[in-house]
């Protein structure tokens, strides 16, 4: 009996070892299957991708608006422009709302064409005429490819000109993969993996998706072709790409999106009240003109003259990029002024400062003086003249316009309006020195020489409004192509 009960002894371990061996190659094996799981999703975890083009039909399409042709041909669906046509589309009949978008397309030269999405069609909007966000293909050397415009809506939203490396990734004449991101109010492009667009915005929630076949214009004619294949869709279970480094154009007021965080942006004015701003020469906001209406700023109309009733930012910035929106009323004359100089006598009127100039230069007499059309709409006032793009896109007044100002750290200041640079200067250059010794601002010795002072915004006596503004520092240079 005692040896048996040492041999069931024996035994009983030996079983609990195999047990115990059996537990750790499980907890051994789930550990691992874990690992690649996450490094490797499995399918059951992943976004489906589901085509919309079967490769041989134009099942689940139809045709909006032109009478382009569309064919399918090896694979591919081609559109062919045909004369005395309107703009032609191929609608998917389902529409989406949250989806990533990936398809290959390849245009011929000086074509022009885009990727309608969240688009509409209906009889009570200009007859059925499809408007909605459109992903560009421009195949022309202004290369806005992968810029983001508003077909028969609001024009452009996003102009690849902000973007030089976006500008650069799309190839004529050879096979591009788009990438379109529409997640809740954030839309993001890729063309060949490069990013080129990214606003923010809250029009349209859900669409059609079409591809687009321009009307015959400019150095388009009748024949040319532009192809599309491998189009497929996501979803469900969505996963929008990491930040990266390209600007955004966020049309949500007084909104800071998540890649303006990541980019080190902050809002100087939040929408509901005037903390951070103080009236210039003063420790308080001023009594009088200035008000928050409708998520704005507004400044409102007195006698139409330099008031000296101008606020500041509590805050003083050196390298920095600013971002803000403003509209205009018919007449209006205001300005931005950054590096404003408080040491200096204004005799009771506006601060000192660099100005970037608002103005309505088609009523405002101002648009007239100082020499060259420096005192019009985003020049350096009294300074430099802005190089103003097309007036299609110049906001009418009662409109929110877009700017954005850059100083950088080698002293590189940049004028932007509505997605254009229109200015672009070395502060504290022999160049400008000569500048201001020949403008109103020669009476003060190192005006816009010092290092740093608060952001400004001028009461010249009329109604205007501000609001989006947001800023970052910026520590590095614009890099120079030569």
């Amino acid at each position: 009996m005692v040896k048996l009960g040492l041999l069931q002894s024996f035994l009983l371990f030996l079983w609990a070892e195999v047990i115990f061996a059996q537990s750790c190659l499980m907890k051994y094996a789930i550990l691992i299957l874990s690992t690649i799981s996450f490094v490797f999703p499995v399918s059951g975890q992943q976004a489906k991708w589901t085509s919309l083009f079967d490769g041989k039909t134009l099942k689940g399409w139809n045709q909006k608006n032109g009478n382009a042709s569309f064919q399918v041909e090896k694979g591919q669906i081609v559109g062919t422009t045909v004369a005395n046509s309107p703009n032609s589309f191929l609608c998917t009949d389902a529409t989406y709302g949250d989806f990533i978008l990936e398809l290959e397309i390849m245009a011929e030269t000086h074509m022009n064409s885009g990727v309608q999405f969240r688009s509409l069609s209906s009889p009570e909007y200009q007859a059925g005429r499809v408007h909605g966000y459109q992903m560009e293909v421009d195949a022309t050397p202004r290369a806005w490819s992968g810029g983001i415009y508003d077909e028969a809506r609001r024009d452009w939203l996003y102009i690849p000109e902000v973007n030089p490396a976006g500008k650069k990734a799309f190839q004529i004449g050879k096979w591009n993969k788009y990438r379109i991101e529409a997640i809740g109010n954030t839309i993001r492009t890729w063309i060949n993996g490069q990013p080129v667009a990214h606003l923010i915005d809250n029009m349209t929630a859900e669409g059609f998706i079409a591809l687009q076949v321009h009307g015959i214009y400019g150095n388009m004619k009748e024949g040319m072709q532009i192809r599309w294949k491998n189009i497929r869709i996501q979803t469900k279970q969505l996963k929008a790409s990491p930040p990266d480094q390209i600007p955004v154009v966020n049309l949500l007021p007084n909104h800071l999106s998540e890649q303006e965080k990541s980019l080190g942006f902050k809002l100087l004015f939040n929408g509901a009240d005037f903390s951070g701003w103080r009236g210039v020469h003063a420790k308080e906001m001023p009594a009088k003109h200035w008000m928050i209406e409708k998520d704005a700023i507004k400044v409102s109309s007195s006698d139409g003259s330099e008031t000296g009733n101008d606020i500041v930012t509590e805050e003083a910035f050196s390298a920095f990029e600013l971002v803000f929106e403003f509209k205009l009323t018919e007449g209006a004359n205001s300005g931005v002024k950054y590096f404003v100089d408080e040491s200096f006598d204004s005799g009771g009127k506006s601060g000192i400062g660099l100005e970037y100039q608002l103005l309505d230069d088609e009523k405002h007499p101002d648009a007239k003086q100082g020499v060259v059309g420096n005192r019009t709409l985003a020049s350096l006032y009294d300074l430099i003249p802005s190089e103003k793009p097309e007036k299609r896109f110049t906001k009418k007044i009662g409109e929110w316009n877009q700017a954005r100002l850059r100083v950088y750290p080698d002293h590189t200041v940049q004028h932007w309006l509505n997605g254009f640079k229109v200015v672009e200067y070395q502060r504290k250059s022999n160049i400008f020195k000569a500048l201001v010794a020949r403008s109103k601002y020669e009476k003060w010795n190192g005006f816009g020489m010092n290092d740093q002072g608060p952001i400004l915004l001028q009461d010249h006596g009329d109604t205007v409004f501000f609001r989006s503004i947001k800023i970052r520092i910026l520590t590095e240079s614009p890099i120079v192509c030569h």
